[in-house]
């Protein structure tokens, strides 16, 4: 199942109808990014006041379930009445909504408020429509909750600060301004709910904070990894590399599709480039940056296509707990569906391919920047000395990489048991999907640089041209980023490449000459 890709960018999706197909990756950023309005179906009603009629004929039959008429986690084994389960719901979002440190950015509050909404609208989950109807209320009327982003082993705290919102309590930016949570509520003309039995477990379990951030760096990385072969070939042309690296002969004896695939992305891109083919002979071979563009970009474009399957699985998944069936009489499953392993592993794995690609894109930076080997002024500037040109943005790139490797350390493989040792090995998906999130707009970063300087690297081969794809994203970049004649304020340069990158311009510019770039 491939739902990443689609014809439609996230920016153009005006409204994601819920409860009707499975939902996309590019679903959850044209809500979570560009503001897309969230619908319920029939289908996504019919199931939710089901689920909640079956959840409640189990309370009044004094069904001893989980989180509903016992305690959570180690107080598992004590018995909570039938007068108490609403207690019960408002206290585990009261008491855990500790996590702490900066609060979220808006983009990662609604992909988990969205993931929320698709987890519990599955029908397995027994909480009301009303509860659901206000959290899709929060998205559509732009409620923001508070929610600290440091502190999560998996789930439970950062939902629940989010869910404090719901009651009417917590706090949450509306118009801009940080409010309290009934403040906010009131602002927009809505009303807080008050949560019934299993309501407040089933708005705090689960991986939905770990999905939605996977979601964001998977559609980050893969945008990323395409901009990297534009950015590759630019600077391969720029650097007199020979384009023979990228026969198709030679790609079709490595059994791995995604090399191929990216050395034909290259060959497409550099087509009918008067610097490519002067220099396609000027050179025996190329350094590894440039020569092995197809296997390195290749290699990362493979796990970034294994972790779309799994987190699209994820996403259209129910990771609730416990979980209710409606068949025959019902039925309530203690289970372990909240356990994020499946995502976080791959989180984890696309750091490792990001950091990859970080790392070759680096390399090619500096040797477009180092007259040592790149037989281009020093630093890109004509007048080295007086002016240090694009000295120091290889530094910055350098300083990059280096975050990204220290985040590129594993967050699965760790364990630190918690409640009394009932949850005896804790997944800490959170964080590897975290920091996944976070590599994959530091590489946005060092791929603008990169870009920057196979620009600039391309006014000294004037009068040659280049390919009239580099030609295009040349004066995409030209339009807001001069030539450097003399040293400047970068730090606008920089910020607008990255701006494109992530916003997907760089990519449609190319797509419209070439067609959709192949990963």
């Amino acid at each position: 199942m491939n739902t990443t890709i689609s014809k439609i960018h996230p920016k153009e999706i005006q409204k994601v109808t819920l409860g009707a197909e499975v939902i996309s990756i590019n679903e959850i950023i044209a809500v979570a990014r560009y503001d897309a309005e969230v619908l319920f179906s029939q289908n996504y009603l019919e199931r939710v006041n089901l689920s909640r009629s079956v959840i409640e004929k189990f309370l009044d039959e004094e069904r001893v379930i989980y989180g509903v008429t016992t305690g959570f986690g180690s107080n598992v084994t004590e018995t909570i009445s039938t007068e108490d389960a609403e207690i019960l719901q408002k206290n585990i979002i009261r008491s855990h909504a500790v996590s702490v440190g900066d609060p979220l950015e808006k983009e990662v509050i609604r992909s988990i408020q969205f993931m929320i909404l698709v987890n519990l609208g599955n029908g397995f989950s027994g909480v009301k429509l009303a509860t659901l109807e206000l959290l899709r209320s929060l998205l559509n009327h732009q409620i923001i909750p508070f929610a600290p982003g440091e502190g999560s082993v998996g789930y439970l705290a950062i939902e629940a600060h989010m869910a404090l919102v719901l009651m009417g309590e917590g706090k949450a930016w509306y118009n801009g301004e940080l409010i309290p949570g009934n403040e906010a509520l009131e602002k927009a003309g809505l009303q807080p709910v008050s949560l019934g039995c299993k309501e407040g477990l089933s708005l705090t379990s689960g991986s939905t904070s770990v999905t939605a951030l996977a979601s964001l760096a998977l559609y980050n990385s893969i945008q990323a990894v395409k901009t990297a072969d534009i950015a590759g070939a630019m600077s391969l042309e720029a650097l007199k590399g020979t384009i023979k690296a990228f026969d198709p002969r030679i790609h079709s004896v490595k059994r791995h599709e995604e090399q191929a695939i990216t050395a034909r992305n290259i060959v497409k891109i550099l087509e009918h480039s008067e610097i490519a083919e002067k220099y396609q002979d000027y050179r025996v071979q190329d350094a590894h940056s440039m020569r092995c563009i197809p296997q390195a970009h290749g290699a990362v474009k493979k796990v970034l296509k294994d972790a779309e399957l799994t987190i699209s699985n994820e996403m259209n998944s129910t990771s609730d707990n416990p979980i209710i069936i409606t068949e025959d009489q019902g039925d309530a499953l203690m289970v372990g569906n909240f356990d994020g392993s499946f995502v976080g592993i791959y989180a984890d794995t696309m750091a490792i391919a990001m950091a990859n690609l970080a790392k070759v894109s680096e390399r090619r930076l500096d040797r477009l920047v180092n007259y040592h080997v790149s037989e281009l002024p020093s630093f890109l500037v004509a007048k080295p000395g007086l002016n240090n040109g694009y000295m120091i943005p290889q530094y910055t790139a350098a300083g990059l990489l280096n975050e990204i490797r220290v985040l590129v350390h594993p967050a699965t493989v760790d364990n630190t048991p918690t409640s009394a040792n009932q949850e005896d090995v804790v997944s800490f998906a959170y964080f590897a999907a975290k920091k996944a999130y976070q590599i994959s707009k530091k590489l946005e970063y060092i791929l603008a640089l990169e870009l920057m300087a196979a620009v600039q690297a391309l006014d000294f081969h004037q009068p040659l041209q280049p390919s009239p794809v580099s030609q295009k994203v040349y004066d995409l970049i030209r339009s807001a980023v001069p030539t450097v004649e003399e040293d400047r304020y970068f730090y606008p340069d920089i910020q607008f490449i990255t701006n494109i990158i992530h916003e997907g311009e760089i990519l449609k510019t190319v797509e419209l000459i070439i067609g959709k770039l192949d990963w």
